[in-house]
């Protein structure tokens, strides 16, 4: 078992701790790497496993359903806390409920259970993709327009895919590798982008970016249990769920706060030091998976 944990988790720390020490010496834009990734890479991944005919999507309602809850019932469960200890709703919330599954979920899925894992992975990514752009920005501006929300390549991906998929219409087999060809460079290259963002951890704020790297997780991990149970999911989609809901959050929280001026520094330390916790958190959580034979 401590093999497949290293085997899983060794190239996601050595391909960011690769992010970190270039970005250390060389100072890339970032930003550029990500608005590629994200408008070009990762739609073009998302179509094409969507697309694909070896993945029927209604086999794969429950588990969008069971994150769903994840995503939507972290911020419910969370909330008396943020109350109590008397947090900035705004600031506190929204990193707590969107994970990195694209960054981090996507390529320790893929890992951790190979090939078959990934339409997994993409249906948990698509939903919480399309949960932040939706949700998300309304709890930080409701007055923002949802058309405009909604304007992503990776929603026009993510409903083109289903739409090819539901049809039962075959695109060509050169097509779709041509399309998972370039949109896999997405996952190396979220890694390392996860990478450099983790120069940027402010530890004036360690005290929020602790209780967030506790807080996150766990309240993932306490909502994915019943909704395993209940949903009845497959061995690989239960594995799948108890990742997803495990993950810290998603470096996209700190670019949205910065757009949003939502103390985007106190953001970061959220972000930053929950994904820096999640190198204990996921090979505990791997562990646990691995153990119980779930795949």
């Amino acid at each position: 078992m401590l093999g497949q944990i290293l085997s899983t988790m060794a190239p996601v720390f050595l391909i960011t701790g690769c992010g970190a020490l270039y970005g250390r010496y060389r100072s890339p834009d970032i930003r550029g790497l990500n608005v590629l990734t994200m408008e070009l890479f990762m739609p073009l991944l998302v179509f094409a496993v969507l697309a694909d005919q070896q993945a029927p999507m209604q086999d794969y309602a429950r588990l969008a359903l069971g994150a769903t809850v994840v995503v939507l019932g972290s911020g419910i469960l969370l909330y008396p806390l943020a109350k109590a200890l008397k947090l900035n709703l705004k600031t506190f919330l929204p990193p707590m409920m969107f994970n990195n599954s694209g960054n981090m979920g996507i390529p320790v899925l893929l890992l951790a259970f190979g090939d078959a894992a990934l339409p997994a992975a993409i249906v948990l990514f698509i939903v919480e993709m399309l949960l932040h752009f939706t949700i998300g920005l309304y709890m930080l501006d409701p007055h923002s327009s949802i058309v405009q929300r909604l304007r992503l390549p990776i929603v026009f991906a993510c409903i083109a895919g289903l739409a090819v998929n539901l049809s039962g219409f075959s695109l060509p087999g050169w097509l779709l590798d041509s399309m998972n060809m370039l949109g896999e460079v997405s996952i190396p290259l979220m890694l390392f982008a996860l990478g450099v963002r983790m120069l940027e951890i402010d530890f004036n704020d360690w005290k929020l970016g602790l209780l967030g790297a506790i807080a996150c997780p766990a309240s993932g991990l306490i909502l994915a249990w019943p909704m395993i149970t209940v949903l009845d999911l497959p061995g690989l989609q239960v594995a799948a769920l108890w990742v997803f809901a495990a993950l810290p959050p998603a470096v996209l929280n700190y670019l949205v706060a910065e757009q949003y001026n939502q103390e985007p520094h106190k953001v970061a330390s959220l972000v930053l030091l929950s994904n820096l916790g999640s190198l204990v958190v996921m090979p505990t959580v791997l562990g646990l998976v691995f153990a119980a034979g779930y795949v």
